[in-house]
Order: C-alpha cells, then sequence, then structure tokens
C-alpha cells in the first residue's frame, strides 16, 4: 500500500526542493509538483515529492490517524 504523508515545510533550499517535519523526522523533499508551496505549508508527500499542498487542519487530522496505525507509516517515523 502506498500512503502520503502530511508534512511541514520548514525551509526552501531552491530548485524546488524543501526541508520538511514529517511526524519529527526531517527530509529533504521536491516541490516540483507543488511549487506553490511555501514554508509553514502542510503538504502531502509521496516518493519525495509534494503531491498537494493541505490546510494545517486535514495535515493534523492525518497524523493522528497515522498515529493509531504506526505500522502505516513504517520503522523510521515515530509517534
Amino acid at each position: 500500500m502506498c500512503l502520503a504523508i502530511p508534512a511541514k515545510i520548514t525551509n526552501l533550499n531552491g530548485d524546488n526542493l524543501a526541508d520538511v517535519d514529517i511526524l519529527g523526522v526531517k527530509r529533504t523533499i521536491s516541490l516540483d509538483l507543488t511549487p506553490q508551496a511555501q514554508v509553514n505549508d502542510h503538504v502531502l508527500v509521496h516518493a519525495g515529492f509534494a503531491i498537494e499542498v493541505v490546510d494545517e487542519q486535514y495535515a493534523q487530522e492525518t497524523i493522528d490517524l497515522i498515529k493509531q496505525f504506526p505500522e502505516l507509516a513504517g520503522e523510521d517515523l515515530g509517534a
């Protein structure tokens, strides 16, 4: 199963790359599919790409669901 995880953009790096926080884990992702995304925006991340900008409430609701089923998020994304 593939799952898009909500993340908060913490820094824009240029070349359509951004640093994000995903449940406390820091990653660098591509903004090629969401060039409008800015620092502090919440995005859905799949396979290293932000695929959609979402509002904070949606992101938090999704994170809450993921925390109920940690096996969906994988080993390196803690609660």
